[in-house]
């Protein structure tokens, strides 16, 4: 006899502040050293309080830098959500077009992947990659919203939610746009 059948995952855009999120993770776009910094990195270490920098300095003490297109998991301090993933975003200019583009759904894969193995049935991201490190925000929202979609493919379904909290409406327009065709 078949389980009872698997609920789809919802993808929506949004826009708002990431750290009032009320879900399970938020995705933090993170420097290679998870060292806090500007833009979301530096508002979801603000709002989320010490204990989230602690456990960065503690994971890169025990492995280094995290390399861009990989993701970590920490506690998420005094944010509204059990967790923060980190993520460290490709830098425009440094990569192709085509390498750039790997590496963001990398990161985007690698997140969901953390979500679901610590039982996570929400999940925010930002506009990753798209501040100071410069790529270009409609390939990087046909690139993240293409490796959702792939990943939601390929998954279990155990993740309910996944949502892209865009800072400014430009933002959430291009998302909504993507996910509406």
């Amino acid at each position: 006899m078949p389980g009872p059948p698997l609920e789809m995952t919802r993808t929506t855009a949004i826009q708002g502040d990431i750290t009032a999120f009320d879900g399970d993770a938020i995705v933090n776009a993170a420097n290679s050293r998870l060292a806090g910094g500007g833009g979301v990195d530096g508002a979801i270490h603000r709002a989320g309080g010490p204990s989230i920098l602690e456990e960065c300095r503690v994971w890169v003490e025990a492995n280094g830098h995290l390399p861009t297109g990989e993701a970590i998991v920490t506690g998420a301090g005094d944010l509204p959500v059990r967790h923060v993933i980190h993520t460290v975003g490709p830098i425009w200019a440094n990569h192709s077009e085509a390498a750039a583009c790997r590496l963001l759904a990398s990161c985007y894969r690698h997140s969901l992947d953390l979500a679901v193995s610590h039982d996570c049935r929400s999940i925010a991201f930002p506009n990753i990659s798209t501040g100071i490190y410069g790529f270009p925000k409609d390939l990087a929202a046909a690139t993240a919203v293409d490796a959702v979609a792939r990943w939601v493919e390929e998954s279990d379904r155990s993740l309910q939610d996944v949502v892209f909290v865009c800072f400014n409406e430009e933002n959430r327009e291009i998302y909504s746009r993507l996910l509406d065709s």
